[in-house]
């Protein structure tokens, strides 16, 4: 892939939220604070203020609405969240292979989750490993062996029975699976629009709660005192009014429900960030969604009430330390983004990423 081996970065160096020096260079594809021995004089330079490559927490390449696609569809994926800012992607969870993106320099780096793991027939079809719950122990250990250091279950879907939302597992598979995942070395995320489901996942020890709609003043304070994170992807809860009607007739008392979810979704998020939850910048781009979302959905953050800075970090500084990935440190790789201005006073500049570094090489503008 063509691109300088030494590049100067000047004017707003974003290394963390308050840490801003003036001046780095980006030298045989790494970040360093030091000017080069040599060539230094003759590098491109940019101006600008220059962050981290951000993160969507929350993204499903090798899935769109109609389950798994093909390696094609994958890289325009990948690359639509490169362009838009989007250099390190926690995939929570596919049912396509999507290994081969790790050779390519030109494309995100991901951190999978493997494949979704729900219970029969409560999911999707064809996207998730579906188990009944004394298998659900086994199936954990072996997504966490085909993932990054994460599983994602499904912790609620519809009960047709019930005609609502409602919990997939009973509390003592819920409690196995979760010890299993952690003893293989690996950290547990679950689907969760409602709130029934969320009380027996807190107790057997989650990670992280996709979408968190529901959580109560009882769940928050249980959140809170545990450090579990939430991942609230407001982009696709806008969605829930169109989900809510496509199902009315059949299940007038399940819309009704994600209609309220729906309707308090930005003061949910809002009390969570209070609270001192930590939360995090996901698209869920990938099902019915399109991908290259991230800064939609750091808007969203703040038009729930998260200031601006704190928006930013949740997709930037805050996640990766989260996820365990660097960000522009001494001697790491120069993956990151520059803007014409600085996105912790108008969060609606990191929709216009003026380059995107990735490996440090520019990959936009191409």
């Amino acid at each position: 892939m063509p691109g300088p081996a030494t590049l100067r970065l000047r004017g707003r160096i974003l290394v963390g939220p308050d840490e801003v020096p003036d001046d780095a260079w980006v030298i045989d594809g790494r970040i360093s604070f030091e000017a080069p021995t040599s060539g230094g004089p003759d590098a491109p330079t940019v101006h600008g203020w220059a962050l981290p490559g951000l993160v969507d927490a929350h993204s499903h390449i090798g899935l769109d609405a109609q389950g798994p696609v093909d390696a094609g569809t994958q890289e325009v994926q990948a690359t639509t969240d490169r362009d838009s800012g989007a250099l390190l992607i926690r995939d929570a969870g596919s049912p396509a292979d999507t290994r081969w993106i790790d050779g390519r320099d030109d494309l995100p780096r991901i951190v999978r989750a493997g494949r979704h793991i729900a219970r029969t027939r409560r999911y999707l079809r064809g996207i998730a490993d579906e188990v009944e719950p004394e298998d659900l122990p086994g199936c954990v250990a072996r997504e966490a062996a085909r993932g990054d250091g994460w599983v994602k279950l499904v912790g609620d879907w519809i009960d047709r029975d019930l005609g609502d939302l409602a919990p997939c597992w009973p509390a003592e598979a819920l409690v196995a699976a979760i010890s299993a995942a952690h003893a293989a070395g690996a950290r547990v995320t679950a689907h969760c629009f409602g709130e029934d489901c969320l009380p027996d996942l807190l107790a057997a020890g989650i990670d992280c709660i996709e979408h968190a709609c529901g959580l109560t003043d009882a769940t928050r304070e249980v959140v809170a005192e545990a450090g579990v994170a939430i991942v609230p992807t407001l982009t696709n809860i806008a969605t829930f009014p169109a989900i809510a009607e496509s199902g009315r007739e059949r299940f007038p008392t399940w819309a009704a429900h994600l209609l309220a979810l729906h309707a308090r979704r930005q003061e949910n998020v809002r009390a969570a960030y209070e609270a001192g939850i930590p939360v995090f910048v996901g698209t869920d781009a990938g099902g019915s969604l399109p991908h290259g979302l991230v800064a939609r959905e750091v808007a969203e953050l703040v038009v729930a009430g998260i200031p601006p800075p704190a928006a930013v970090s949740a997709a930037c500084w805050a996640a990766r330390e989260w996820l365990g990935r660097p960000g522009l440190t001494e001697g790491e790789s120069a993956d990151l983004v520059v803007y014409d201005a600085d996105p912790r006073l108008d969060v609606g500049v990191l929709a216009y990423p003026r380059l995107v570094v990735l490996r440090g090489r520019p990959v936009l503008p191409r």
